[in-house]
């Protein structure tokens, strides 16, 4: 496996939030830059401006391509040369702007292949839409743009908790219709060989999570578990993936039970997130699993509230780049050894040239032995 910095791209999300603070804090301790370059896709002007407003000293160094980056320097990629009015707290069209213009650079630079791995500050889900952007969030622009035809998985997740949803940024009232036993079963195959491949758990154990009140009661309080849900974990487990439930999401978590698992299916956004970030606290990460590109980002949003206070706290995102950092080492183990497989041992061809021949010598009788005796 190769040893080299790995190049973290980062995207500077809505400029009227606490994206840039995070990212100026968290690169003001020297030593992260030891573990990786990063390459913060944004504005140098945006990033002084910042910097000023929040009395912080981190120093950073400006690019105009990804190629120039420097080791042991906080990169900023000037995306754009436009002025953007920065009004911190407040949502507006051209914060909106900003952010996705330094989301289509950072997609145009993977495919050219001059980075490793994505971190993204928060973006305004409503302020982004407009021209090029028709999604409801980052993991679906990205499925889109880099998936390859691979479909994405959010997976929220610290060191004691992940949790993959089979539904994402849906409205309550359609979240029934989309839960299906192919949704269940494609979500959970994914997050069975994302739990493989990059958190490198050789058998992993799943949790799947009802949909309905007390896991439906027996169809008192709805169908979908009898229905769906359970002909769904039949067939994962026909498949060799350990799947176990349906769990009622208000006992699992309150007892803890999520401590018995390496992963938690949940059926849809609030019914995972709302106990996960209770117990996450700051340290929570968005990871996407499924597609070729390894992106994370913080759990938190653009924190309005109290950008531009100093208050924002940078521990989500620098466990960000940490994940980011252990999944890509973690794909390179899992797939180096199947890059260059062992040579077949045996052909059923008689070709000598091929065959490997084992030296087992044959046992010899008696008759052999008193001749070879005679003979010596």
């Amino acid at each position: 496996m190769e040893d080299k910095m790995i190049r973290v791209a980062i995207t500077h999300g809505d400029t009227n939030g606490i994206g840039y603070e995070v990212i100026l804090k968290t690169f003001a301790t020297p030593t992260i830059l030891e573990l990786c370059t990063p390459i913060v896709y944004g504005s140098p002007k945006l990033v002084a401006y910042h910097r000023k407003a929040l009395n912080l000293e981190t120093s950073f160094n400006i690019i105009e391509r990804a190629e120039d980056a420097c080791d042991g320097k906080l990169n900023i990629l000037a995306c754009f040369d436009d002025e953007v009015k920065v009004e911190l707290g407040q949502p507006s069209e051209e914060a909106g702007k900003a952010a996705l213009m330094a989301l289509d650079r950072a997609m145009t630079d993977y495919r050219s292949g001059l980075y490793d791995v994505l971190v993204t500050a928060p973006i305004n889900k409503a302020t982004i839409q407009g021209e090029g952007f028709h999604f409801p969030g980052h993991t679906e622009y990205i499925e889109t743009c880099v998936g390859e035809g691979n479909k994405a998985l959010m997976i929220l997740m610290n060191e004691d908790l992940r949790v993959a949803l089979v539904t994402t940024h849906l409205p309550i009232r359609n979240v029934a219709e989309a839960i299906t036993q192919e949704a269940i079963v494609e979500k959970a195959s994914i997050f069975n060989l994302s739990l493989k491949r990059d958190f490198r758990i050789s058998s992993p154990r799943i949790a799947v999570l009802s949909l309905n009140p007390h896991a439906g009661d027996n169809g008192l309080l709805g169908n979908e578990e009898k229905d769906i849900i359970i002909p769904a974990i039949e067939e994962l487990e026909k498949k060799g993936i350990q799947a176990f439930g349906p769990f009622p999401a208000d006992g699992f978590f309150g007892t803890a039970a999520y401590s018995h698992f390496d992963g938690v299916l949940a059926m849809y956004h609030d019914q995972g997130l709302a106990p996960f970030k209770t117990i996450a606290l700051d340290n929570g990460v968005n990871f996407t699993a499924g597609l070729p590109i390894v992106r994370t980002s913080p759990d938190h949003g653009t924190a309005y509230d109290i950008a531009g206070q100093g208050k924002a706290d940078e521990n989500s995102f620098r466990q960000a780049i940490y994940t980011a950092i252990d999944v890509f080492r973690n794909r390179q183990f899992y797939d180096e050894p199947m890059q260059n497989p062992l040579p077949k041992l045996y052909h059923e061809k008689r070709d000598d040239s091929e065959k490997v021949r084992f030296a087992i010598p044959k046992a010899k009788g008696k008759t052999e032995d008193k001749q070879q005796a005679i003979n010596e």
